[in-house]
């Protein structure tokens, strides 16, 4: 077990901070791990921006496809019955307003953020306790937040995406392996190679963080991980099939 560094300042807006998390992983979150004040707020308003940006544009995109007449399927839409397809259209005319097409999306994009870099922080906090880890909540929030950075990449891809497409991606991550299987293809969606990253980053910040070997921290931040997707990706499918009218 390694040795903490000692606590040093630090400031609470380090923009700076991103190209290290990023580019040298191992030194930042040895750094932050020494830090005496949180440092959170840097990554999560940069998130907040990105994850902006792709409501906006998204948003954007699909209004100027409404005002051309353009709408786009589901991918299982060939599977749909023809009363379904009749609700999902009417379903789509009658939210055409900006409420629907912006503001709506974006508190519930920036809820989902702020929500789940919170509830993943508190979950990651207690497996890295049980696994022997000394770090505060404070750490997991610090880790967390850094840890997260890869999802703003992968924003500005979508952005750029959207912008070139015209349109939102309709499979994202690995869901076009699942077939029809919505359970599966809600789990896959998940996962893509910005997950890992963040995986990998979770595993060395908390390693930095509450000293915890290498392999505590890969089961504890896999088995949370794992869980969190099971969940998600259940309660993605039962709102799926309750709105298509479909069991699983």
């Amino acid at each position: 077990m390694t040795e903490s560094n000692p606590s040093v300042p630090a400031r609470r807006l380090n923009f700076a901070r991103i190209l290290e998390v990023l580019r040298h992983p191992k030194l930042a979150f040895a750094e932050i791990a020494g830090e005496t004040v949180s440092s959170w707020l840097t990554p999560m308003l940069a998130l907040s921006i990105s994850s902006s940006l792709v409501v906006i544009v998204g948003g954007f995109v699909k209004a100027r496809a409404a005002a051309m007449g353009e709408i786009q399927l589901p991918p299982d839409w060939q599977y749909w019955t023809p009363d379904m397809q009749n609700n999902f259209m009417q379903a789509q005319q009658a939210t055409q307003g900006a409420t629907f097409v912006y503001i709506i999306p974006l508190l519930s994009a920036l809820a989902g953020l702020w929500l789940g870099w919170l509830i993943l922080s508190g979950l990651l906090h207690l497996g890295s306790t049980l696994l022997g880890g000394r770090g505060t909540m404070g750490s997991a929030l610090n880790v967390v937040g850094w840890a997260s950075l890869p999802f703003m990449l992968r924003d500005v891809l979508r952005v750029v995406f959207i912008l070139i497409a015209g349109h939102a991606i309709v499979s994202p991550g690995l869901s076009g392996f699942a077939g029809g299987a919505i359970f599966l293809g809600k789990m896959l969606s998940r996962v893509d190679i910005f997950f890992i990253w963040n995986a990998i980053l979770l595993v060395i910040g908390f390693g930095a963080a509450d000293g915890l070997p290498r392999n505590k921290a890969v089961i504890g931040v896999g088995i949370i991980l794992l869980v969190i997707l099971l969940v998600l990706a259940g309660s993605g499918a039962l709102v799926s099939s309750f709105s298509s009218g479909t069991a699983f």
